[in-house]
């Protein structure tokens, strides 16, 4: 089983950024309407996936996630991860 980093973009130009082992799945869910557990994603949203990576482990996704949020800043994900694919 792959897993995936992703990132995902509102419509305001937040990012999010997670790890699963089913970007489609969890875009849904992060879409859905507001429920109890309101989080982060599913008051910012509607979300659209940008970016993802694939990990052959789990592991190895949550640790990419969390070098990607450690920098903090919109501005490092849209020259650093979002550059080479032309996105955001």
């Amino acid at each position: 089983m792959a897993y995936f980093t992703y990132i995902l973009v509102n419509a305001r130009g937040r990012f999010y950024v997670g790890h699963t082992f089913d970007t489609a799945k969890r875009l849904l869910e992060h879409n859905q309407p507001l429920s109890e557990g309101v989080t982060f994603p599913r008051r910012n949203g509607p979300w659209r996936l940008v970016w993802s990576e694939p990990h052959a482990t789990r592991a190895t996704a949550m640790a990419r996630e969390k070098q990607i949020k450690r920098m903090k800043s919109s501005r490092w994900i849209r020259e650093h991860v979002l550059a080479d694919q032309g996105g955001c």
